[in-house]
């Protein structure tokens, strides 16, 4: 047995490194959750989770407050027991975004932990399908970006030799929508993938009109059309367009794949580690959506997804937003267009703490 000594949690505020807009918000700066856990081996484990602006001191409260006095004495390895006797002791707030951000920050730790026990990296340790992924990148794609900015960062892309790169819709008309669309399709051509996010922002009837206008542009997938808990109406537009619908980064729990999975309103799962509540849940639903035949590209995080989408023979490709670059020794390798999981122990982040105590929020 290996005893959790004690656990501490800090909150670290990170700038965001470029303007990034979307339908419904901009992203502010990267509220990021860190949870140190230490155990009488004398090994530290760290984890993180986050959110793009507020909710960070919410997060932070659940975990010193509720989840980390029950840590000391438990089982580190047992990382299933863990995550349950947590989830269960919070069940008036679950399921919820606070609550599963706060587990997550706790469950990455103790995955860190079991990687550096091991002696292995996160990506053989969770599965070991593959090292390298595919490569498709956001980060050129905002909705304030003009359409000269839009084509300028696909081409770049796709000389690269990135697989994909994801486009924000949501302008005013379908017609700008699809002016935009059109000239990044027209300017890469037939060969790179084309994703488009709309971020919740759309009406059913909306969705559904939007999609018929962008089906000859033969689009990868039309990500978060809808609100997240729409599920009937992530049904009824998947059923009328030939897009692959992709969902998953505003759901909080294993349940909430299942129920899109079962009743097919997604062909493309985004889960998002931090969201769903960490690791030991993302593997679930990975691993359901292998099930129905679909592919996981997870949302945001590229440092920690890298190594899960390796990890599983549905992970289809990483995003690639780079937001933890003023908080890391290095950055994320890429090759031949493919995103290349960390081979060093444990989750494969070098954090530089001299940055991250610079960032602290008191």
């Amino acid at each position: 047995m290996t005893t959790i000594v004690g656990a501490h949690a800090y909150l670290v505020d990170v700038e965001v490194e470029k303007e990034r807009t979307d339908a419904v918000q901009a992203f502010l700066k990267q509220e990021t959750v860190f949870v140190e856990i230490r155990t009488d081996d004398g090994r530290t484990g760290v984890g993180y989770s986050y959110t793009i602006g507020t909710g960070g001191r919410s997060v932070l409260a659940m975990l010193q407050q509720h989840l980390l006095p029950r840590l000391p004495g438990q089982d580190a390895a047992a990382v299933e027991r863990v995550w349950f006797d947590l989830f269960a002791s919070t069940r008036a707030t679950t399921v919820g975004a606070i609550t599963s951000l706060a587990l997550a920050a706790v469950d990455t730790a103790l995955w860190d932990l079991r990687c550096l026990r091991a002696d292995e990296p996160l990506w053989k340790l969770a599965g070991g399908f593959r090292r390298e992924v595919p490569l498709y990148d956001t980060e050129g794609g905002w909705l304030h970006l003009s359409t000269e900015e839009l084509v300028s960062g696909a081409l770049a892309s796709q000389a690269a030799g990135w697989h994909g790169v994801k486009l924000k819709v949501g302008k005013p008309s379908v017609g700008q929508d699809l002016a935009r669309l059109r000239a990044v399709r027209d300017a890469v051509g037939p060969g790179l993938d084309v994703m488009v996010d709309a971020n919740q922002s759309m009406t059913h009837a909306e969705a559904r009109r939007r999609a018929a206008a962008f089906e000859p542009l033969d689009l990868a997938w039309f990500e978060e059309p809808l609100p997240a808990d729409d599920v009937a109406g992530h049904v009824l537009l998947s059923r009328s367009t030939s897009i692959p619908v992709a969902v998953g980064e505003s759901l909080y729990s294993v349940a909430q794949f299942r129920e899109y999975l079962a009743r097919g309103a997604a062909s493309i799962v985004q889960v998002d580690a931090a969201r769903v509540g960490g690791i030991t849940p993302w593997l679930k639903v990975a691993h359901l959506a292998e099930a129905f035949n679909v592919q996981v590209c997870p949302h945001f995080l590229m440092e920690l997804h890298v190594s899960l989408a390796a990890a599983v023979p549905n992970g289809r490709c990483v995003e690639h937003i780079p937001q933890l670059r003023a908080i890391t020794d290095g950055q994320l390798e890429i090759t031949d267009g493919h995103a290349v999981a960390p081979d060093r122990p444990g989750l494969g982040i070098a954090w530089d703490r001299d940055a991250i105590d610079a960032r602290r929020v008191a």
